[in-house]
Order: structure tokens, then sequence, then C-alpha cells
């Protein structure tokens, strides 16, 4: 077995040391189950802890190559900061590794430069798969790649503001948040931490009011957006309505300021689904977790993390086993307990049983999505969230800002 790990790296060395080849993708075998095979691995920091994350991949390989010797599997664990920077440069090098970590929205970024990985995966493990993580790492019917964590965002709702405000019912529907906000500006609450600043992504900001009015980001083709329709009109009105109310935090529509800074951590925030229980727990120590908002649907963001096999792959049989092997349920289910994530597997179960606020997130699974999923989805997020913000700030009506960034998006369709 061998090992080796890269961290804190930053991206420009990164991308300096693939294009001279020093961290070549790829495998030295031919592909056929014969000797010698070779796997290369990219991992981020899932755990926070740098020392436990080493030790989990460290136990993996050697567990793995314990009964596939021959089989070398090398990994390497870069920071998040860039990350897509330092893999394109890798892939145009064709120095790419052979497996690395996505998320949906990169899986249709580097569509083409994926290997399907359904066909060497047991029918087993994919009858195992959850059904909205099947779609959401599932792109022109082929299965992109092999799942191996969950998350989901609904609303989290701090019992301390609740009680302050004089409130006994959390709000289930957008009609319960309109409802309640007069009472808690008032008082000096806000309603919502609703997120704008241009880094926040949509995915865990406007989509789900988008998806919970019933609407898409794209039309059903793909060949044009869809979010200026009427359900996406209606998502930002009521965003703005809440802001023309005083209830969304003012600071959180334009900067992006440490968590300890925020209203949330103040106790001065009812509600938000933009953050995860582990981001709000430091402060908060009565968290009411809500099912998803509702407007016609009740829906949240949930990512699902995959290990994808890129088409440069040599040794593609032993790629697809090692990704297959680490993420089964004996492998992830330990990981995921450590960093809070939920399974994308029937078979694990319920993983947060005893743990109050964790199940109740855990129970909400079903109800979240990726979206739909299109190869221009990261850069047309960078003409929606400004145009999205200016109707927050009251500079344009939240259907001309919709169909600003309609027009800005064209472009990017018809690549």
């Amino acid at each position: 077995m061998r090992t080796k790990k890269v961290l804190g790296i930053t991206a420009g060395l990164a991308a300096a040391l693939l294009v001279a080849g020093c961290s070549g993708g790829g495998g030295s075998g031919d592909g056929d189950g014969s000797q010698d095979q070779h796997v290369t691995l990219w991992l981020y920091p899932i755990l926070a802890d740098e020392a436990a994350h080493k030790a989990h991949w460290d136990q993996v390989v050697e567990d793995f190559t314990a009964d596939h010797p021959e089989i070398t599997v090398d990994y390497e664990i870069f920071p998040w900061a860039n990350r897509d920077e330092a893999l394109q440069t890798a892939i145009a090098a064709k120095t790419g590794p052979d497996l690395v970590y996505l998320i949906p929205d990169q899986l249709a970024a580097y569509q083409d430069a994926i290997e399907p990985i359904g066909p060497y995966l047991s029918d087993e493990r994919k009858s195992d798969l959850l059904d909205n993580v099947m779609e959401s790492v599932t792109l022109d019917g082929e299965l992109m790649g092999a799942p191996m964590l969950t998350s989901a965002l609904p609303l989290l709702c701090d019992g301390q503001v609740f009680e302050a405000a004089g409130l006994t019912e959390y709000p289930e529907t957008w009609d319960d948040v309109l409802e309640i906000a007069p009472q808690l500006s008032e008082q000096g609450l806000y309603t919502i931490s609703y997120s704008a600043y241009p880094e926040m992504t949509l995915n865990q900001s406007f989509y789900p009011l988008l998806w919970q009015a019933g609407g898409s980001i794209y039309s059903e083709d793909g060949s044009s957006v869809g979010f200026n329709e009427e359900p996406g009109v209606e998502a930002l009105s009521f965003l703005t309505e809440l802001a023309e109310q005083d209830a969304l935090v003012p600071d959180a529509l334009t900067t992006n300021v440490p968590m300890e800074q925020t209203a949330i951590a103040q106790h001065k925030v009812a509600c938000t689904w933009n953050h995860s229980v582990a981001e709000v727990q430091p402060f908060w120590d009565d968290i009411h977790v809500v099912a998803p908002l509702k407007d016609k649907e009740s829906v949240a963001y949930g990512t699902v993390g995959s290990l994808a096999m890129l088409t440069g792959a040599q040794d593609k049989e032993a790629a697809a086993a090692f990704a297959e092997y680490a993420t089964g349920e004996d492998v992830v289910v330990p990981y995921l307990t450590q960093a809070g994530f939920f399974s994308a597997l029937k078979s694990t179960g319920e993983l947060y049983a005893d743990d109050p606020v964790l199940s109740a997130v855990e129970a909400t699974i079903p109800s979240t999505t990726v979206g739909e999923l299109n190869t221009s989805s990261r850069e047309l997020m960078g003409v929606l969230v400004p145009e999205i913000q200016a109707a927050l700030l009251g500079q344009k009506s939240a259907q001309e800002a919709l169909d600003a960034a309609a027009a800005a998006a064209e472009p990017l369709l018809a690549k």
C-alpha cells in the first residue's frame, strides 16, 4: 500500500504540479484485470479534523488493498478553495486522477470528462441507492458517480427567539412566515437570515424557494431558463416582501461575515434554511428542525457527494472496485457520523436515532433535491446572484431582476 497526502497547498501550486506531471492520474495497467494496477484519488476535507480524515482514508486504502494486493491506491487531499480551477487544469493537461470527489453540479460541468460508473458498479449497490440520490447523480440516463453521502437543509428555527417573541407555532408555509414577520420585526428580531452575498450558492438560498413554488431553473429540455416564469417571480417576491418588512437580516444580503458575528449567533434570527445544524449548533441551545417550507411543494436542497471516475483512468475496473468499496455501508457509516452527514444508501437505516436534532434532519432526506443539472449550472449562478441581490435591495422589481438574469444567461445556454 502507498498513500500520500497533500494538504493546504495553493491552487496555483497544485496546478503547477499537475501540469508538470508530478501528480499524474491514470494507472499503469491496461484495464483488463492484470497485475500492478494503479488507482489515484482526489479528496477534500469532509472531516474538519485533518488527522481523523487522513486516518479514515489510510484505513480504507489499507483494508481494500489487503483484499486486492494487485491494486495500488494513492490518494491526495486538497483544500476546498479553488478546487475547480485545479481540477480543470489537471483534466486539460491529462494529469487528472482516476477518481475524484464531486457533487452533482460538478458532475454536470465535467460530464464530458467523466466515465459513467454505472456499468462498473454491482446491481446490488445500485439498487441500494436512495431514489432521489440515484436521480441526483444520473445524467442522460447514465450513473455518473458512486454516492457516499447526502445532506439536507430544512428550515431550522431558534427556540430561544420564538420564546422571547411569545410565539409558540413554528412556520410550515410561506404564509406562516409572512404572518409572524411583523411580530418579530416589532421586537427588533429578524424572521429569516437569507444570504444574498455574491459567494453564496443559490442551491442553499434562492433555488429551494423556486422549487417550493413549483418552478424550475431550466426549461424541461434545458434549452432555456425557467426561473423568470411565474413561480420564480413568486419566490423572489416572497423574499422582497420580507425585506420590505425588515424581516431579513440586512448584513446577510451583501456580506459574508464570520458566524460568531452574525445575528444568528446573537439570537436575533428566528429561522434559516441557508445554514446547517453544524453551523448553528455552537450558538443555538434550542434548535427546532421544521420540514422544508411549503408554497406548492415542501422541498429543500440536499447535496450528494460521489466518487466519480474520469475518462482518463486506465485501470477503470480497479478504480470502480475501489469506489464501490469506499462508498459501501461498512466504510461510510463511521465516516458520516463523524462528519454529521447522512447516508446515500437504503441499507444503512437511521444513523442518528439517538440525536433528536440530526434525526429530525435525517427524516427530511427524501424531501431534498439537487435540482436540475446542466453544464451551465455554476455559470448561471454568476448572472442570477447579482440580480436577486438587486431586487432585495429595492433596486429592481422581482420580474425585472429575473428577466435581466435570463437575458444574461442566453450566451451560457448557447455554448
